[in-house]
Formats: C-alpha cells, structure tokens, sequence
C-alpha cells in the first residue's frame, strides 16, 4: 500500500491560498515537489500515479493546486503567481522533512514554471530539478525559446520525455540538452507521447511504461544526493 497522501494549505504570496498532499513513506530518502500540467490539477490520475509511484520508491512528494486550478479558471496564472506557488511548496517540503535531500519539478507546465522560478532566484535547499515531459514548445510550432531561461539554472536537471512528444522536437530537445553540458540528463521513453502514453505495437503498455519513468526518476535523484560523510574510527 502506497502511503496515503495528508492534505496541506499553502500560504501563496499575491494569491490565495492553495491547497496540496503530502504523500510520505516511512522510509523516505528524498522529496519531491511535484507541480501539476496546465489541464490537470494535482488529483489527476497521472499526478496521483506518479505520486504513488514515487512513494513506492521511498521518495516522497508535494503535490500542489496553482491559484487557477484552485478557483477552477481555465487560463494559467501569470508566471509570477506561478513562481510564488511553487516556492510556497518548497517551503512546506522543506519544513515537512527538513531531513531529506529536495528536488522539485514536476508534469509538463508545472515543471517549466519551476524551473523559471529557480532560474530567477534559487529555491532554498533543492539539490535538482526533475521534468516530466518538459513543454519546449507548443504542439506543431518548434522552437527552444521557452527553454532558454534553463541557462541560468545552476543545478541538475533530469528530462525525462517522450521520443513522440508533440511538445518537444526530439533534435531541439537534444541539443539543448548538450548546450546544458553535465548539468542535464536526458531520459528518453520509447514510443511515447507528451501523456507517455505508448502505442499497443510498441510491445508494451503504459504501466509498464510508468514503472520504468519512476525507477529512473528515483534513481537519478539517489545518485544526485551526496552519501553522508562517515567519520574513521580512531
């Protein structure tokens, strides 16, 4: 049994409050802030499928409703709503397990406003970044401008996409890639879609699909969070 989510209130500055799950195993190593895609909020199944994933995985997440999903809106808050949002629920993370190494990120629009909002200014203890399906364009308009804020970020970035992402241009995604140097890893799932969702002639099915995101997402994290230091005896 997957440990069950615990609702939270954020305090979001220039907002309203929000509302977010806090899903924690008890053996937890790490936390994830996990911000929702444009057109679905944070009890999606695919949010809440990542979230369990992950807590399977002992990788425990924050989950968190922006002003405009919260009052039901269909247009996406300004980018500055959207940077107090996700810096709202680092802070609560933070506070939560103040003992676990944290990354943020999250699904599609979630993930690329979290990434602006560090490359504007830091968000305080996140050792990494993590995208599921990172939007670098609209669907049928290539292009990497909305990705070039990525130069400013300073830390570990996994890119985990679909090689039939219609919001990603695979040689564009690439190269961006490469131009973020070691800094970035790029985690490409076969025959998937910006949904990762994989055609029946792949020879596999979405869950199967899910389960290998999860195990490379929590072990990319595990790999980015330093061994603690032991000291020799004397």
């Amino acid at each position: 049994m997957p440990a069950m989510p615990l609702p939270v209130t954020l305090a979001i500055e220039g907002a309203a409050p929000v509302s977010g799950l806090w899903q924690a195993p008890a053996d937890a190593s790490a936390a994830l802030v996990l911000a929702h895609g444009a057109g679905a909020g944070m009890t999606h199944r695919a949010m809440a499928g990542l979230a369990d994933g992950l807590a399977a995985r002992g990788i425990a997440t924050l989950r968190f409703q922006f002003p405009y999903m919260e009052r039901g809106a269909a247009r996406p808050d300004p980018p500055a709503i959207a940077h107090a949002a996700v810096r709202a629920a680092v802070g609560e993370a933070a506070a939560r397990a103040p003992h676990l190494p944290l990354f943020a990120g999250g699904r599609s629009f979630g993930g690329r406003m979290t990434s602006q909002a560090q490359a504007i200014r830091p968000l305080p203890g996140v050792r990494g970044l993590v995208f599921f399906a990172f939007p670098l364009h609209p669907a049928g308009k290539p292009s990497d401008a909305r990705a070039e804020h990525l130069a400013d970020v300073a830390l570990p970035m996994l890119f985990v996409q679909g090689d039939r992402d219609a919001l990603a241009d695979l040689a564009l995604l690439r190269a961006l890639v490469d131009r973020l140097g070691p800094r970035a890893t790029l985690e490409l799932v076969a025959d998937a879609d910006h949904a990762f969702h994989v055609r029946a002639r792949s020879g596999r099915r979405d869950p199967e699909v899910l389960a290998a995101i999860l195990d490379r997402a929590a072990g990319w994290m595990a790999a980015a969070t330093p061994a603690p230091s032991r000291t020799p005896p004397a």
